[in-house]
């Protein structure tokens, strides 16, 4: 954990494919200053309009998070917004030349090996944090949500399928810029054949196929290389929830609990977190070791 925010020390660049379009898109990621966030600037339209990467800009969850704002979207932001929240990354400018964002290898693992190269830097304010105070729960439709208290920022994640290949994997990780880069980042977004022919012949996932996923049939893997982790989906899993939850603007010092969660229960879950405003305190690190109850948790 980091006292003060961070950025990045120069632009980095990236080219690829947009999975559900099919479109060549670049993408260039530049530094930003203390206190600006992460923002996606449109670079192809007319004023090169800014949107913000807040839940409250968020306008569709159904295959990918798509966050809009003056009738302009950007869409399918969660591996690199997992990317910045897992190297702790506060403030950066993400430009790209059309609406959505390269899906890459299909992890974040891309986006993780070229910012750490070009390097982060530290600036001149302090970090804040969502402090976890009480539990928040949300669980519907056999799914839940959940956030305790904890000292360190740690994620469980529960999935289950009605597939041998994946069955039910369970995953517990305590993120840091170390965790997040060996045991995550190179998770890839995952699919079962059947559903990609679906979406293809509805004139979605146009950029989908096995460079960019892992897709499994009823025989088992299709990809040729199979899995880089024996539990890959349930790590894709937590990936994608970090982008989701990096989405509340500030890192989380708690304990997250996924179960049977998507992008659209994380989204449900960010709007109870923000009505349940008496079981959090955004803090600087110097302010919890100084605040008692909080400090009573770091101990």
């Amino acid at each position: 954990m980091y006292e003060r925010q961070r950025t990045l020390t120069e632009p980095v660049h990236f080219n690829g494919t947009g999975v559900h379009s099919g479109k060549a898109v670049n993408l260039t990621l530049k530094p930003a200053p203390p206190n600006f966030g992460i923002k996606f600037r449109r670079v192809d339209l007319p004023g090169k309009p800014l949107i913000s990467s807040h839940f409250n800009r968020v306008v569709d969850t159904s295959l990918a998070t798509v966050i809009g704002e003056d009738g302009y979207i950007v869409s399918t932001i969660e591996h690199l917004m997992a990317t910045f929240a897992g190297l702790s990354i506060d403030n950066a400018i993400a430009e790209l030349d059309d609406y959505e964002v390269p899906i890459m290898d299909g992890s974040a693992a891309v986006f993780t090996d070229a910012i750490k190269a070009a390097g982060i830097v530290e600036q001149d304010a302090p970090r804040l944090y969502f402090v976890i105070e009480s539990p928040i729960e949300l669980k519907k439709d056999g799914k839940s949500v959940c956030i305790y208290p904890s000292p360190r920022p740690i994620i469980s994640c529960t999935i289950k399928f009605d597939h041998p290949v994946i069955s039910e994997q369970k995953f517990t990780l305590e993120l840091d810029e170390t965790s997040f880069a060996e045991l995550i980042s190179r998770a890839r977004t995952f699919g079962f054949f059947h559903e990609l022919e679906f979406l293809k012949f509805y004139g979605l996932a146009q950029g989908g196929s096995l460079e960019n996923a892992v897709v499994i049939n009823e025989n088992g893997v299709m990809n040729e290389g199979g899995l880089r982790y024996p539990d890959e989906f349930v790590r894709h899993k937590i990936l994608d929830s970090i982008g989701d939850f990096s989405l509340l603007g500030m890192p989380i010092l708690g304990h997250i609990e996924l179960y049977k969660s998507g992008h659209n229960f994380n989204h449900e879950f960010l709007k109870t977190f923000f009505s349940r405003k008496q079981a959090w305190k955004t803090l600087t690190l110097n302010e919890i070791s100084r605040f008692p109850s909080s400090a009573d948790k770091l101990q």
